[in-house]
């Protein structure tokens, strides 16, 4: 199970996440989630258990404890929306007015 894990201290790394979880099962992988640019957390990141049993249990007793400070907000993650990006989102919108104007014409 795929695990979303919110309101993380910035000095929380992948490691001291894993370690956290590993107290309630195996633990496939943990990965704080950082900013691309400057190396530095977002504040949130994802863990993978491979039993949705010790899962769902790691998930009732770590949301809202305290862990470096910080109350954890955990949940089951949910599968990722398809992104656009910023180019499609503007030649869409570009493409939408032309096609507006040309209407009034």
């Amino acid at each position: 199970m795929n695990i979303f894990v919110a309101n993380i201290s910035p000095r929380v790394n992948d490691n001291d996440l894993k370690q956290v979880f590993e107290e309630y099962g195996q633990v496939s992988s943990a990965k704080v989630i950082t900013d691309k640019y400057t190396g530095k957390s977002k504040g949130f990141g994802f863990v993978e258990m491979p039993s949705d049993d010790e899962a769902k249990k790691a998930i009732e007793e770590l949301n809202g404890a305290d862990y470096d400070g910080k109350a954890l907000a955990v949940s089951v993650a949910r599968p990722r929306t398809e992104r656009r990006d910023n180019f499609s989102r503007d030649r869409d919108r570009d493409r939408d007015r032309d096609r507006d104007r040309d209407r009034r014409y």
